[in-house]
């Protein structure tokens, strides 16, 4: 007998753990790229979804080994990208709109918010093999219109090897190609639409050193003109219209996952520049943003980060382990896996309006 789906979303593991009362998930090629909104190849990683029945869906996500974007980091122990799985769970809550909700194919997505939580850091260490994510998610706060699914929350909760390893979020809305044209002209007052395929971006300020902000190459560095006053970093925002994971094909904004990953940069410098902690050794296991308005081409985009009030009760270092194997493990003080995280507030401003708000939770990895 099959376990009921509310289970499943509730706390019950058994489809996670590859039971044989839970769908059977391939992992063996990734979805037609047309339903994940992506051009390459190469930036799809969501290989199979699978409806439950209602609004709960099952997902599966072959997360590379290495990656130019994903994989370009100092952390050490080498830990899978929180961002790497929130792009997996975007591209599942696209797929499912257009094949199990019926989205047209010619409409346009927009995201009103995006988060994840990893609750064991430890579980996603890069192996020798790569990484078999599963997914189990559920629609919320399902808008429809005239028959039509125009918006939805998809909810996750993500393992590796039967084990959650975290959950996440995706707020998306459906917007059809005449209503999402009069939706960007209304925002510009009626000025043309611009694309990324043919805007020519200034870089404003000098592009810090990769390390600065976590990465090895310079080519993944998305900010400028690094600047700190206090428990405060800034920065603008380095757009980089070539960039095969970025921008994967050509966009009248800034997306979304760009504005999170500059945030998740200066997030890391703030650590580096008020806690003095390494960006080799602090890992984002909390990312929550919420976008406001639309990025666009034109101004010059300022990105605030802040270090958060740090909580008295948390001393540095405790609830931190190693694991038999020599892995790092992060336990909290009940013995859950519950890591303690440094809260960073960074804010992504056009013309002196917040477009975009990111917290960013890091935890330290023991030396």
């Amino acid at each position: 007998m099959q376990t009921p789906v509310h289970h499943l979303l509730n706390g019950d593991t058994d489809t996670a753990t590859g039971s044989s009362d839970g769908p059977s998930l391939d992992y063996e090629r990734t979805l037609d790229r047309t339903v994940v909104h992506r051009e390459s190849l190469a930036e799809v990683f969501v290989t199979d979804t699978q409806p439950l029945g209602g609004d709960a869906h099952a997902a599966a996500a072959q997360l590379p080994r290495s990656h130019a974007y994903y994989g370009d980091h100092l952390l050490r122990p080498r830990l899978h990208d929180p961002v790497l799985l929130l792009e997996a769970c975007r591209q599942v809550g696209l797929a499912i709109a257009h094949t199990h909700y019926g989205v047209p194919f010619d409409h346009k997505f927009v995201l009103t918010t995006m988060g994840i939580t990893i609750t064991r850091p430890e579980r996603l260490a890069v192996g020798t093999s790569p990484c078999a994510l599963r997914m189990l998610c559920s629609v919320e706060d399902k808008r429809v219109k005239e028959g039509r699914v125009v918006g939805y929350d998809a909810r996750f909760r993500l393992f590796v090897e039967g084990t959650e390893v975290g959950n996440a979020v995706v707020g998306l809305r459906f917007k059809s190609p005449a209503s999402y044209g009069a939706l960007r002209l209304s925002n510009r007052s009626g000025a043309p639409v611009p694309s990324t395929q043919t805007f020519d971006f200034a870089v404003t300020g000098e592009i810090p050193a990769a390390y600065l902000v976590g990465r090895s190459n310079s080519d993944n560095v998305v900010l400028a003109g690094l600047a700190g006053d206090g428990d405060a970093v800034s920065a603008s925002l380095r757009v980089l219209p070539q960039h095969p994971s970025l921008f994967d094909h050509a966009q009248d904004h800034l997306p979304g996952m760009v504005l999170i990953e500059a945030a998740r940069q200066l997030a890391l410098n703030t650590l580096l520049e008020v806690r003095g902690t390494s960006p080799a050794k602090a890992y984002p296991a909390e990312i929550t943003a919420t976008f406001t308005s639309f990025g666009e081409l034109e101004p010059r985009t300022e990105v605030r980060a802040r270090t958060a009030p740090a909580n008295a009760e948390t001393a540095e270092g405790e609830g931190v382990y190693y694991t038999q194997g020599g892995v790092v493990e992060f336990l909290a003080p009940s013995g859950g896996p519950e890591p303690a995280a440094t809260s960073v507030e960074v804010d992504v401003l056009q013309r002196g309006a917040s477009i975009c708000r990111v917290d960013v939770g890091l935890v330290r990895l023991p030396a």
